[in-house]
């Protein structure tokens, strides 16, 4: 195939001309999905030449027929079905009881109900929306500070990005072809980690000074009697929920993708028996999947022509070259890994890092001796510090969009710097640890 005379540039030239591109065209306006696509076709025709059309379609052909992805509109609609129902609602007010006499307890109790929520669904910013709707605004009421009620929001809303059944980890198996029931399981204790250092750090704050996050007075909280009837009916969907999806999947009865479709066979039934059912939740549960699933596939096709393209140039093996190539052990590798997924968090999509990068680096982790499962786990924790990190922190908007007027953006950043640290913290323990994750696929 004759090229149109790109090739003669070279792949340096060609690796820092399209990577040019793709920011420069962003800055435009475009979404993601039509950036890369745009750049995949005229380097695609401009390398190989007229001729090259089958490695387009060949690429979107082996990316929409790959089975795993049928899982994600599933966990979706289960997520979607979820912020339409009452259930999250239900859970907050059962876990009251964590709350208390305790300096900080409305904020512990918000942390703990966003890991259910992300145990139950998986998805990122619903779970900000909710807190948003269901915790912030008891906080301010009870007087806390304002850092302290916007962090735990969002921090505790990003813990899907690695709580299972992650979206995140489901996209991550799917590019690096690893089993993501191991990912699942690998990443369960640093996200347990991750949570328990959110607790620590709003207890050790509030008891050092309550008047940052002052108990629930005498007033609201719940009789010794009532405590074991709310406490059951708040947790009985969820752990249900919980159990249908994470329970078949570790006990080797379903398949990741069976599962998404009995959790949300799990939802419908308890949509049915609290009386919630009905076609608008239907309806609206579907089109805002729709929407999702949509933008997942198209930023997913053009990735994968990019990447796939790039390849068939050469790119892989240059990248791989350059990054090996570096006077420094596999640990500092790993971390300069790290730093250019973090710099990629601050302009670009999750999905979009995903489908550009692990291409390239998940063989790299391999050829340096590592388990790709573990990759993925610290890959989850980046994606999680960029959801949260300024300037375009998606976390900040969705919470913004239903916080009181007088919080500003510029509150919201500043309220998430700490939990940011924390969660940096946590992957340099990881990068330096690894049996933190690993210990439980022995």
């Amino acid at each position: 195939m004759g090229g149109l005379g790109m090739s003669a540039m070279g792949i340096e030239a060609g690796t820092y001309i399209l990577v040019s591109s793709i920011f420069l065209l962003l800055l435009t306006g475009l979404p993601l999905a039509f950036v890369t696509g745009l750049v995949a076709m005229v380097f695609t025709f401009g390398w190989f030449g007229p001729n090259a059309l089958p490695l387009i379609t060949g690429r979107i052909y082996g990316f929409i027929t790959e089975y795993s992805l049928v899982a994600v509109p599933m966990f979706v609609f289960m997520a979607s079905l979820l912020d339409r129902s009452g259930i999250a609602r239900d859970l907050f007010i059962s876990m009251r009881i964590l709350a208390g006499r305790l300096p900080g307890g409305v904020a512990v109790q918000t942390i703990v109900v966003a890991f259910f929520l992300a145990a139950m669904s998986g998805i990122i910013g619903g779970e900000i929306v909710l807190l948003g709707v269901l915790a912030l605004p008891q906080m301010l009421r009870l007087g806390y500070d304002k850092s302290i009620a916007i962090g735990v929001v969002c921090a505790g809303g990003s813990l899907g990005t690695m709580i299972p059944p992650s979206i995140v980890l489901i996209i991550y198996g799917l590019i690096a072809s690893v089993s993501i029931a191991d990912t699942f399981a690998a990443a369960v204790t640093p996200g347990i980690i991750l949570m328990v250092s959110y607790v620590a750090y709003v207890l050790f704050r509030c008891l050092r000074n309550p008047e940052l996050g002052p108990p629930l007075p005498d007033s609201e909280r719940l009789p010794k009697g009532e405590r074991g009837k709310v406490i059951f009916t708040g947790m009985f969907w969820p752990v249900i929920i919980i159990g249908t999806v994470l329970g078949t999947i570790y006990g080797g009865i379903a398949s990741v993708t069976e599962a998404a479709a009995m959790g949300v066979m799990g939802v419908l039934v308890a949509t049915l028996f609290r009386g919630e059912f009905s076609t608008r939740l239907l309806r609206e549960g579907a089109q805002h999947t729709i929407d999702t699933c949509g933008m997942i596939i198209w930023i997913g096709i053009g990735a994968a022509i990019l990447v796939g393209v790039y390849n068939l140039m050469g790119g892989n093996r240059f990248v791989s070259a350059s990054i090996l190539g570096l006077d420094a052990s596999p640990t500092v590798i790993i971390v300069v890994m790290m730093v250019i997924l973090g710099i990629l968090g601050l302009f670009l999509d999750w999905i979009g890092i995903a489908m550009l990068a692990l291409p390239i680096f998940v063989p790299i982790i391999v050829e340096l001796g590592y388990d790709p499962v573990w990759f993925g786990v610290l890959f989850a924790i980046n994606m999680q510090v960029s959801f949260l990190s300024p300037p375009f922190g998606p976390a900040a908007f969705y919470l913004k969009g239903v916080a009181p007027p007088e919080i500003s953006l510029g509150d919201i950043f500043k309220s998430l710097l700490p939990f940011i640290g924390i969660q940096i913290a946590v992957l340099t323990l990881l990068v330096a640890f690894p049996e933190m994750a690993l210990w439980i696929l022995d």
